[in-house]
């Protein structure tokens, strides 16, 4: 079996650039954020579900979901949020292991964003490891990347787990305060780790 690293962490946490990194260093990536938006792209598999289970207007003129209006649906709303989960993490799960089990690579990293909030993906996961910085830092980068507000911002990380206990239940830390440089580094001494551990796997 593929040793699988699941890789999460808050919004603005630095998922992105610690996944890149390990890309570029011989791992396989899996995001699945991207899995989630190739299936909700024009065409994508999951589209005449939401259409069916949500109406044609959460569907934007080009065929695809509108993002925007989904979230504003689902933010406040749980249970319209289970039903989008029950409709997209079937598909993703499959598009995973399937991506996993293709891979060539001595591992692969799992993106998963959510993934202490909704378990989603954690059965093919072996370790957990968390991208971390202080919530000023996510707050700062995600307002610089999606024009969103602080108080946007800040409701959005209320929905997710806590960070200290993203960091208590992680087998292993990203901290990701400091410039790229720092980051890069970290990042090698985890892949040198992650390829002892899948030797012995």
């Amino acid at each position: 079996m593929t040793y699988c690293v699941g890789l999460t962490g808050g919004i603005g946490s630095g998922k992105s650039a610690a996944s890149a990194r390990f890309e570029a260093l011989g791992a396989a990536v899996v995001d699945t954020d991207e899995i989630s938006r190739e299936l909700t792209a024009p065409a994508g598999a999951a589209i005449e579900e939401i259409r069916r289970q949500f109406g044609a207007e959460v569907v934007a003129a080009d065929g695809g979901l509108d993002r925007a209006r989904m979230r504003r649906l689902v933010f406040g709303d749980a249970a319209a949020r289970k039903r989008l989960e029950a409709i997209l993490h079937p598909l993703i799960r499959a598009r995973t292991r399937a991506a996993i089990a293709a891979a060539a690579q001595p591992y692969v990293v799992v993106v998963v964003p959510l993934l202490m909030e909704t378990g989603a993906c954690s059965e093919l996961i072996q370790r957990v490891l968390v991208v971390d910085c202080a919530e000023e830092e996510q707050v700062r980068r995600t307002m610089a990347r999606s024009g969103l507000s602080a108080e946007e911002v800040r409701e959005i990380m209320a929905t997710q787990l806590q960070r200290t206990e993203r960091l208590r239940r992680a087998d292993d830390v990203l901290a990701n305060d400091g410039d790229l440089p720092a980051l890069h580094r970290r990042v090698a001494q985890l892949h040198a780790k992650y390829l002892d551990l899948a030797r012995v796997a």
